[in-house]
């Protein structure tokens, strides 16, 4: 497999684990990052052992002809204009989730892309981890038979009481809807198939919120966007999915994430993660019982659908966390939201085809 040079757009905490999957696989090389902040560029090229980054303002950056794919890890409100001005370069691109904030923004990504004859991918990457794609296999196997429902549910009391710069989570195009609702999405279609309508009600349960860790502590930050967000997903398929993502709860004991089948029930681990546990219950046995994870990437791999899409790239295939994925999950939000405002049921013109699963078996640093 040819060499895929990577420029990294964003330098905060998450390009560090970025960085450190990239260097797992022999056709993926970061070669270039940039930053609003010119001492975190500085620290994460210094951070590359090989000493290959270069640090370059954005432009630069976007019309180096070393550059093959960009990685967006701007934070939300930024994706849309980054991913815009690199397709537009002629560049494929990887971005960290949400695609775009808006629907129009994220169809107009899908559009460039197409145009420029270029990839465009999106995180999340997890449905890809040894975790979910255990999932996958045990669906296709009919190992609960045929899927008749699912519920996918997150609390949570809120980035404040960690994160070192939370603010933006608490902006339009943010909450836990928009920050966390991609995995537990995606996961979704990645399991069941895409999704045809949505019903919900949403909330902001507090106009603000005080900052609780870090040298930020006591800051209070203005909440722009619902923290309490519950809905209801029709599949295409029909299968009905209840979802819920708060950063309004404070502890709870509901499962993460459980599907439900004629012949029994699977225990899908956190949509967030890229490992286990996984657990199936069937009728003839009537108890819960692990399954075997079938791959390798049981550890935190966020830069494996990047991988993914640079293996694409030189085999000529389709990649798997896909602008068109993305972009179905990012109308699902939306109308989410939009069915929440009208009480009503919002039926998405977008669609999206399971992703094609990862072959059992792989080690770290292996894609096909």
């Amino acid at each position: 497999m040819s060499t895929t040079r990577v420029g990294v757009v964003g330098c905060g905490v998450i390009s560090r684990v970025y960085q450190k999957v990239a260097r797992e696989f022999a056709g993926l090389e970061i070669v270039a990052c940039s930053d609003l902040d010119p001492a975190a560029a500085k620290a994460f090229a210094e951070a590359d052992p090989a000493g290959r980054t270069r640090v370059l303002e954005l432009e630069e950056l976007l019309d180096d002809p070393d550059v093959d794919v960009v990685l967006n890890l701007t934070v939300p409100l930024a994706h849309w204009s980054v991913t815009s001005a690199a397709l537009r370069a002629g560049k494929s691109v990887y971005s960290e989730k949400p695609l775009a904030t808006t629907r129009e923004q994220g169809a107009e990504l899908v559009r460039l892309a197409g145009e420029q004859g270029v990839r465009l991918g999106c995180a999340p990457d997890t449905f890809l981890g040894a975790g979910l794609q255990t999932c996958r296999l045990a669906i296709d196997d009919g190992l609960i038979g045929e899927p008749i429902g699912a519920v996918a549910l997150l609390g949570g009391h809120g980035p404040e009481e960690w994160h070192p710069n939370p603010a933006f989570f608490y902006e339009a195009g943010a909450g836990p809807l928009f920050d966390i609702g991609p995995y537990y999405l995606t996961a979704t279609v990645a399991l069941l198939g895409p999704i045809a309508s949505v019903s919900g009600v949403a909330r902001i349960s507090a106009e603000e919120r005080r900052v609780r860790a870090g040298a930020r502590a006591g800051e209070v930050l203005k909440v722009a966007t619902p923290t309490h967000v519950t809905g209801t997903l029709e599949l295409v398929s029909g299968i009905p999915v209840t979802l819920l993502t708060s950063f309004d709860v404070w502890a709870h004991h509901l499962p993460r994430f459980e599907i439900y089948g004629t012949e029994g029930s699977l225990s899908v681990p956190d949509p967030n993660t890229f490992g286990g546990p996984v657990e199936a219950w069937d009728a003839t046995s009537r108890k819960w019982r692990p399954l075997e994870l079938v791959n390798s990437y049981t550890e935190n791999s966020r830069g494996l659908g990047l991988a993914d899409l640079a293996s694409a790239r030189s085999a000529g295939r389709e990649h798997r966390a896909s602008g068109s994925l993305a972009f179905h999950v990012l109308d699902a939000m939306v109308a989410l939201l939009e069915a929440a405002e009208e009480r009503s049921v919002v039926r998405l013109s977008s669609s999206a085809g399971r992703p094609a699963p990862l072959r059992p078996g792989l080690a770290r640093g292996e894609i096909d």
